[in-house]
């Protein structure tokens, strides 16, 4: 007879059949010998969201939310951690002692994965780069492209790495309420323009990171290919595309024929698949398994 899990958690999301998550977890409870945990992914809307959190019981460890669903949870939570808070998006919910608690792990898989950049970059970085060499490195320039819910987790992450005041180059001034509010809850002061001048924007930055939707930052890698046809001196820093479908995207790909180093997107998922995992089992992550079995999938595609 089927043995029926003692333990529950899922994705939620609107669409959500295409999201790895389940992939992550999966490969971590196996790793940690978690026979009777599941992990599944549930396509849920913003109207649908209230009635399941509701409906949520004791067999539920956690939730791991994407979008359009990341802001719509916050007040059907009973508490929300101080970084998920100034930040306005939760990623993750925990319920513990009948409480429904509300944590944001994107900035952690976005540090995480962009010190994976920042260090392999290295002693190749050009003169003056941050974090050259470093174990621990920080960002003195940066620029982001967008300006959602994962852009502002991203203004948190280049905090944490010391860079208060990116540039954010986005397609509508009038769309950035959002993440003006946020930057001012967490102390950053970022510059926000247009993106009509971006391909000087991110020659100049330690890093770039992108948060905007597929295929919306092809046109820069034209550009970004234009420039070094013209025969211009490119020296690029790291580039983070969140975007991890298609792999890589135009712009990761660009990016690495001119001499950048890239980082791709599947590494702050799996980052912050970790920190998850972490919450809602209480141990830590088997990194190297989640890892092992992201990469055979990826490679699969």
């Amino acid at each position: 007879m089927p043995i029926t899990p003692t333990r529950r958690a899922a994705v939620l999301g609107h669409p959500v059949a295409h999201s790895l998550s389940p992939l992550l977890h999966g490969a971590a409870y196996a790793a940690l010998g978690l026979d009777d945990w599941s992990y599944t992914a549930i396509d849920v809307t913003e109207d649908e969201l209230p009635a399941f959190v509701a409906a949520m019981d004791d067999s539920w460890a956690g939730l791991s939310l994407t979008m359009p669903l990341k802001q719509a949870v916050i007040p059907l939570l009973d508490a929300v951690d101080p970084l998920a808070q100034v930040v306005g998006a939760v990623n993750t919910l925990v319920p513990s002692a009948r409480t429904k608690v509300g944590t944001n792990t994107d900035v952690h898989g976005l540090v995480a994965a962009l010190r994976e950049g920042l260090v392999h970059r290295g002693a190749d970085a050009r003169p003056g780069r941050s974090g050259a060499g470093a174990e621990r490195p920080e960002v003195g320039s940066a620029v982001v492209l967008g300006a959602g819910a994962t852009a502002a987790s991203t203004l948190a992450a280049l905090g944490e790495l010391g860079c208060t005041a990116p540039h954010v180059l986005v397609r509508s001034l009038a769309r950035t309420g959002e993440l003006r509010a946020a930057a001012h809850r967490m102390g950053t002061a970022p510059q926000v323009e247009r993106l009509d001048h971006a391909l000087e924007r991110m020659l100049a930055a330690d890093v770039v990171v992108s948060t905007m939707p597929k295929h919306a930052a092809d046109p820069l890698a034209d550009d970004l290919l234009a420039a070094r046809a013209a025969g211009r001196e490119l020296a690029l820093g790291v580039l983070l595309d969140v975007v991890y479908d298609p792999r890589p995207t135009a712009l990761s790909r660009a990016w690495q024929e001119c001499g950048g180093t890239v980082v791709g997107g599947e590494r702050m998922l799996l980052h912050q698949a970790a920190e998850q995992v972490r919450l809602m089992t209480g141990r830590a992550a088997p990194l190297a398994a989640m890892d092992t079995a992201l990469e055979t999938a990826l490679a699969a595609r």
